[in-house]
This record gives C-alpha cells, sequence and structure tokens, in this order.
C-alpha cells in the first residue's frame, strides 16, 4: 500500500545542479524515523513514470532545479497555480516530460493528489559534470531540513 505522502526528487545527476532534487531525496532516504510514513523517491528524469509514483497520494512534495533568476542556491517553494512554465520548444528539458503536464494529466485520469507541493532550486551551473555546485552543496543539509519542515507541518509534528 502506498504511503498518503511522497517526496519526489527530479532532476540529472549528470548535469551538475540539476541533479540537486535527486541529491535531496537521497538525504532524506537516510532520515530513519523521522519520515516514518513518507516515501522518498529518486525519479530523476522518469517524466510519464511519476503519474504512477503520484497517483492514490495526498499529498506530493516535489525537489527540482529551477530557472528562476534568483541567486545561485536559493529556494523557493511553489503550488502548480503559482508557476508558469516557459518550456519554448520541445525536447529541450533534460526531463521527458514538463512538470506541470504531467500534473495536468494527473488532474485529468482523478489521480493527482489533493496537494501538489514544488520546491525549485536555482541552479549555479547545469554543465556535464557529476557534483553540485559548490554553492548548491553547502546548502544541502538546509535544503533536506525545509523539506522535512513541510512533511512535518503536514502532518502536524
Amino acid at each position: 500500500m502506498k504511503q498518503a505522502i511522497v517526496i519526489i526528487g527530479l532532476g540529472n545527476i549528470l548535469m551538475s545542479d540539476e541533479g540537486i532534487g535527486v541529491r535531496v531525496a537521497q538525504k532524506l532516504q537516510t532520515c530513519e524515523g523521522v519520515l516514518q510514513d513518507v516515501e522518498v523517491i529518486e525519479a530523476g528524469t522518469a517524466g510519464m513514470g511519476i503519474l504512477h509514483a503520484i497517483a492514490g497520494r495526498q499529498k506530493v512534495v516535489f525537489v527540482d532545479c529551477a530557472m528562476m533568476k534568483e541567486e545561485p542556491g536559493m529556494m523557493r517553494r511553489f503550488t502548480p497555480g503559482d508557476v508558469i512554465s516557459n518550456k519554448s520548444l520541445p525536447g529541450r528539458s533534460l526531463h521527458e516530460g514538463d512538470l506541470l503536464d504531467i500534473l495536468e494529466l494527473s488532474r485529468q485520469l482523478g489521480d493527482c493528489p489533493f496537494e501538489v507541493v514544488i520546491y525549485g532550486i536555482e541552479p549555479r551551473s547545469t554543465a556535464p559534470g557529476e557534483e553540485l555546485s559548490p554553492q548548491l552543496a553547502s546548502r544541502l543539509a538546509d535544503y533536506v531540513e525545509t523539506v522535512l519542515a513541510e512533511i512535518r507541518n503536514a502532518s502536524g509534528g
């Protein structure tokens, strides 16, 4: 049986800061006891595979790299209604699908979670490389704590 809450880390770990969502998910998976009733998924660039991962959930929290014209390392909380996709050409994304389109399809199928939260983190670099930039690497624990606080607020604890 699926947990009511799922945290999904998105991104490509071969493209430096583009993999920040996956890195946050990896750290969250080591938080034994803290996330007992929460599933954490490293979705990478799963695209449409996200549909299955979120179906039947009450809440989903996405963590991903986001170009927001902010200082590198800045983390922002959004809901789908707050975000406008600025994809200009199909196939330019490092992901297999646009997250907002996937969420809309999930709604149309009747499988979208009641609450959807997106944490976007401004990258410093999306160049090829397996390491996070120093700006993001130094804040990884802060990102994890922010997501944990989101989950604690959802469960009232």
